[in-house]
């Protein structure tokens, strides 16, 4: 049989990195999402350095936040089935 283990410490990190998950870091993620479309409409910024932005640097950052956002989501499901099987093994003591 495989051994199961779970520290107090395993478990307060997995509650931890879930609290840092819900307690606003996607949501600061949509923040920059939405300040660079502000930036990159060129209504509200423009010049050389704007099209710039526009045509790498934002795309780029974006195209990196939506991962980011992706894969903080896939870790926030996988640490609840982490913590599921802790619980079912028997770990929760």
């Amino acid at each position: 049989m495989a051994r199961v283990l779970s520290s107090d410490e395993a478990k307060s990190a997995i509650t931890r990195i879930q609290e840092i998950i819900n307690g606003g870091l996607a949501d600061q993620i949509a923040a920059l999402d939405g300040q660079g479309q502000l930036l990159s409409d060129p209504n509200n910024w423009d010049g050389p350095l704007a099209e710039q932005f526009r045509g790498s640097t934002w795309p780029e950052t974006k195209s990196a936040l939506d991962k980011a956002k992706t894969e903080l989501e896939e870790l926030q499901q996988q640490l609840q089935r982490i913590a599921q099987d802790i619980f079912t093994a028997g770990g929760a003591s």
